[in-house]
């Protein structure tokens, strides 16, 4: 993925000094692929012809992740410093150019998409799939809802809510776009009801990682202390029983997956404790 990323950054012929390096400078900055790999480790367990042909979607997936974190850290959001160990674009450059850059990488999934070596009738589903769970009925609602209800203490289901929407739901997309791709459509839903859960999970560790020094993981902390978050709610110690809970079941749910799959997932143990690892 990386390679395929390199080789498939964004180049503008323009007399604007700088926003080609601003479009493609936190992509370079690394991070986790965590979802990209999701939608890879499916179409390697089933049809790994394909790999090539998926790291277009996967791409897709990728850049619209790292649009959300570009503008999740902004000023008018959670004014944040620090991201991917890279200082954040607003800062490096000006709010405008940083708002300007996600909304770019936005489209630009989309433009990534379409050139896919896939056929046509997958590459419309993937569309719908990227876009309705990354868009006003996923990802972006879960902001909207996030920010809305800042110093406004919400209840544990609406708290799940606002999460599914924010973090699980992109992820639980990134499975199922590896499953249509494969044509296994009856194991879509079944991924996509586990990457809901396993997007939780990340949510948990992600508001306990709040708590750690910024300099460890490579993003501003502490600016959650205003929002609702699993450790606002249910304090540290019952976020780390609920992480725990989340992570046996889901080490369950992946025994029913068959040995291909199970294999090709099983760098996921290591996600699945990382909330152990502080």
């Amino acid at each position: 993925m990386e390679e395929f990323i390199k080789k498939n950054l964004i180049k503008l012929n323009t007399f604007h000094p700088n926003f080609e390096k601003a479009l493609n400078e936190m992509l370079l900055a690394g991070g986790k692929r965590f979802r990209p790999k999701l939608l890879i480790s499916v179409v390697k367990a089933y049809n790994p012809l394909l790999i090539d042909n998926a790291k277009y979607a996967a791409f897709a997936i990728e850049l619209i992740h790292t649009y959300s974190l570009i503008h999740d850290d902004l000023p008018a959001m959670d004014d944040a410093t620090l991201r991917r160990g890279h200082p954040t674009l607003h800062t490096t450059y000006d709010e405008a150019t940083a708002i300007l850059v996600g909304d770019g990488l936005n489209t630009y999934a989309f433009e990534v998409l379409s050139k896919a070596p896939i056929h046509n009738d997958i590459k419309i589903e993937l569309i719908k799939i990227l876009s309705e769970n990354a868009g006003v009925s996923g990802m972006v609602l879960g902001q909207a809802i996030d920010l809305y209800f800042e110093n406004k203490k919400l209840n544990l289901d609406e708290l799940k809510e606002l999460h599914i929407n924010k973090t699980a739901k992109l992820i639980a997309a990134s499975l199922k776009m590896g499953a249509i791709i494969v044509n296994k459509f009856d194991l879509a839903e079944k991924l996509y009801d586990f990457g809901i859960k396993l997007g939780l999970l990340f949510q948990i560790q992600d508001d306990l990682l709040d708590l750690e020094d910024e300099t460890k993981i490579g993003k501003t902390t502490g600016v959650d202390e205003n929002k609702n978050t699993f450790v606002t709610i249910l304090g540290k110690e019952e976020s780390i029983k609920k992480a725990d809970k989340l992570a046996n079941e889901l080490k369950e749910e992946l025994k029913n997956f068959d040995a291909n799959l199970q294999n090709e997932l099983s760098w996921l143990d290591k996600y699945l404790n990382r909330h152990k690892e502080n």
